[in-house]
């Protein structure tokens, strides 16, 4: 089998460079004691290296096979491999996508494939969209163009290992390649190691769609009941059987990653430069980050596969970044209910780190419960909590709690004595936080606190404070409007709701 896809690799290198060009391989700077260099193949013609496979399985079939057009089924970016391969090669094409396949890579296919395309949306992942394609096939007699499990399309992903034997910058000690079907991982595999008879190739999946490590430990490919669609690129719940075999044979080591991991390595390519791969496309990258620390001295490679990203994602990827990188964490502490303890909390233990984030809500009389979110290096952080310990303030580490992640901040209304809630804007700098509570510490007492950062030059919060008589309520309010801070009322309607 081995042999089969090296000479599939070797004739596909004459077809895939009559649609697309090589892409760069380049050096980039990352916190790991290795020098580390990416396969670009987010700057292929479909930001995405799927067109290789397509296009050369798709330029093999004869013109009878042809003449029915061809059925596939892909998460995305195959699709838009095949759709470019059948505008070029005159192929009419049908294919079978998830429901939830990311809308830019429909507008993609449609846009590559124009009039030779029509896509068919089915079910919630690609497993069910590849057996609703079969079915097709049966009734049909269309040639099906696997996106994986097929030695055509494996040919011609290979050619992207070529480019990097080709490219002068071997040899290379370890690759780290992203797994779904594992098409990629075994053509790279078969390439690098006939020329890098040392080289160590490290095989990366989905914590939660791991279908090849599954099919290893099962002795053959078996189907997972659940794959998340993070990695939508690699959600695939069953790997095929050419690819098992040929995985397991040539791989050295089978590793997993987490969505918050695949973020840190999103958010490291954009720092190093300025590219932002899809989750999948980060994946091989998250899993040379994880084993950084084994990589001193060392000469690596990994591909950025794809750069087809839902615009809809960057939020939920900012926010879990540097969660995976341990540069963020939660904690939820227990402090005494009454005016200036969130100040005094911040005064005791916070020096040296960045609060990006508080919930807070009053739903005792005695006790506070805030949640702050942190940003620091990991040194930094595991100091902060040392502290923490030392000083005895009781606290407990919530990063993964899910009260948390959708930020659900409980308060009792009830609880709320002559309450008035505002925004306010204050500088995105050391201390501005700290200096605005400071103002209010003998005035009122804090009952709500809701505050994000966006990134920006001014941080933006909802508070609530509460006071003991009415009179007290309206001298806030009048040292606020003098204090040349810039806030905004809540409106009744919105008060009446919160309240």
């Amino acid at each position: 089998m081995k042999d089969r896809l090296f000479q599939e690799i070797l004739m596909a290198r004459q077809r895939v460079y009559a649609v697309d060009q090589p892409t760069p391989l380049e050096a980039v700077s990352l916190p790991v004691d290795a020098e580390v260099f990416v396969k670009r193949e987010d700057l292929s013609s479909i930001s995405s290296f799927k067109w290789r496979g397509a296009y050369n399985r798709m330029a093999e079939l004869t013109t009878e096979q042809r003449a029915p057009g061809i059925v596939t089924a892909s998460a995305g970016n195959h699709a838009q491999g095949v759709a470019v391969a059948a505008a070029r090669l005159g192929i009419d094409a049908r294919i079978y996508m998830p429901q939830s396949t990311p809308r830019m890579k429909q507008v993609a296919v449609r846009r590559y494939g124009g009039e030779r395309v029509e896509i068919v949306l089915h079910g919630d992942h690609y497993h069910a969209a590849a057996e609703r394609a079969f079915e097709d096939v049966k009734t049909s007699g269309s040639a099906f163009v696997h996106a994986y499990d097929d030695f055509g399309t494996m040919g011609g992903q290979g050619t992207l290992a070529d480019e990097i034997v080709m490219s002068g910058h071997g040899p290379f000690d370890v690759a780290y390649v992203q797994i779904g079907g594992g098409g990629l991982a075994a053509s790279m595999a078969c390439w690098l190691k006939t020329y890098y008879p040392g080289i160590r190739v490290v095989g990366v999946e989905g914590e939660e769609q791991a279908s090849m490590a599954a099919a290893i430990e099962a002795g053959g490919p078996v189907a997972l009941d659940y794959a998340d669609v993070f990695c939508d690129g690699t959600a695939v719940k069953q790997t095929g059987a050419n690819t098992f075999s040929l995985c397991s044979d040539l791989l050295d080591e089978f590793i997993t990653v987490t969505n918050e991991e695949v973020c840190n390595a999103i958010q490291l390519m954009w720092e190093s430069q300025h590219c932002i791969p899809e989750p999948s496309g980060a994946m091989g990258l998250a899993g040379l980050l994880k084993q950084g620390a084994q990589l001193k001295g060392q000469r690596a490679v990994c591909v950025i596969t794809g750069a087809n990203l839902d615009f809809g994602q960057l939020a939920w990827i900012g926010r879990h970044a540097d969660i995976g990188g341990g540069r963020r964490r939660y904690f939820r502490f227990t402090i005494g209910e009454r005016p200036g303890t969130m100040l005094e909390l911040l005064e005791t233990a916070m020096e040296g780190v960045n609060i990006i984030e508080f919930q807070y809500g009053k739903v005792d009389r005695e006790q506070a419960w805030p949640v702050i979110g942190f940003e620091a290096s990991p040194a930094g952080l595991d100091l902060l909590e040392k502290r923490l310990r030392e000083i005895g303030i009781p606290h407990e580490d919530i990063v993964y709690e899910e009260d948390v992640e959708f930020r659900i901040i409980h308060y009792e209304p009830d609880l709320f004595s002559h309450p008035y809630f505002f925004k306010i804007e204050f500088p995105e700098r050391p201390g501005a936080l700290h200096d605005f509570l400071d103002m209010c510490r003998t005035t009122g007492n804090l009952c709500y606190f809701n505050y994000v950062f966006t990134g920006e030059q001014v941080g933006r919060a909802m508070l609530g404070f509460e006071f003991e008589t009415e009179d007290m309520r309206e001298a806030f309010q009048k040292n606020l409007r003098e204090s040349g801070h810039t806030y905004y009322e809540i409106s009744d309607s919105v008060l009446k709701r919160v309240l």
